[in-house]
């Protein structure tokens, strides 16, 4: 029995869940996915009539979005340090649009977790807001998000074409010379383009999440009239595929 519940405890897999759920980033990942899958759920117990069953879900979805709110209060800090380690990496110097675009991302984030904030700090009335007024900040915190999501989006398909450009390049010249042989150079060459493969893949699974993900502050300010449904859906799907993330990240 005991030698059964040590090999639970110890296995691999259990160590990696451990592993994810130390950091701020998987629980909060975990927290946001729950959140809105009682969006989602909510909405379809709503058509059904079962308002009692609706407003468990609502409230659910409610307390969590303030908890996530609460865990990320000094985030914004972090994202100043990216935005200035961004514009400092040696090779987005030498691809400029790429820089400015990870520059404005990661102020955009700041911007936006900031103001989301003082929505929260409103919410729990430490602070007394005027409804105009916490209308208008969590209103100016959905567009920093969107910004965010959409230099992040600009960025991505920059890099993927920058890369595909680069494997390219890499594959023209792994074709042998006539006569002549390299096995080291083959070797360097095929290291380089795995690097390459692995790194437009993450690039490319980056895009497909924004993608998904933009539609969500773009409902918030009204661009879009997606309901509670699609938007619990698409936060749902971006949630468990940043969670695959950190699942993949924390591998041991």
């Amino acid at each position: 029995m005991l030698q059964s519940a040590t090999h639970v405890v110890l296995h691999p897999t259990a160590a990696q869940t451990v592993k994810v759920l130390s950091t701020t980033l998987g629980r909060d990942k975990i927290y946001r996915a729950v959140q809105y899958f009682a969006r989602l759920l909510a909405w379809i117990l709503l058509q059904q009539g079962n308002k009692l069953e609706a407003a468990r879900w609502n409230s659910l979805k409610t307390h969590l979005a303030l908890g996530r709110k609460l865990m990320r209060l000094f985030k914004p800090l972090e994202h100043c340090q990216a935005a200035l380690r961004a514009s400092q990496a040696p090779l987005l110097r030498t691809h400029p649009t790429e820089q400015y675009l990870a520059v404005a991302r990661q102020l955009s984030y700041a911007g936006y977790l900031a103001l989301d904030s003082v929505v929260w700090a409103n919410t729990i009335r430490f602070v007394n807001l005027t409804p105009e007024k916490s209308t208008k900040y969590l209103k100016l915190s959905l567009r920093f998000w969107l910004s965010g999501i959409v230099f992040s989006l600009a960025q991505g398909v920059l890099k993927a074409g920058r890369l595909a450009n680069e494997a390219k390049a890499l594959r023209e010249s792994s074709k042998p010379v006539a006569g002549e042989k390299d096995i080291a150079h083959e070797v360097e060459l095929g290291t380089q383009l795995k690097m390459l493969k692995k790194e437009r893949a993450a690039v490319r699974y980056q895009i497909v999440l924004d993608t998904l993900d933009v539609w969500i502050p773009a409902t918030g300010l009204a661009y879009v009239n997606f309901n509670d449904g699609v938007v619990g859906f698409l936060g749902l799907v971006t949630s468990l595929m940043a969670l695959r993330t950190s699942w993949n990240n924390a591998r041991v």
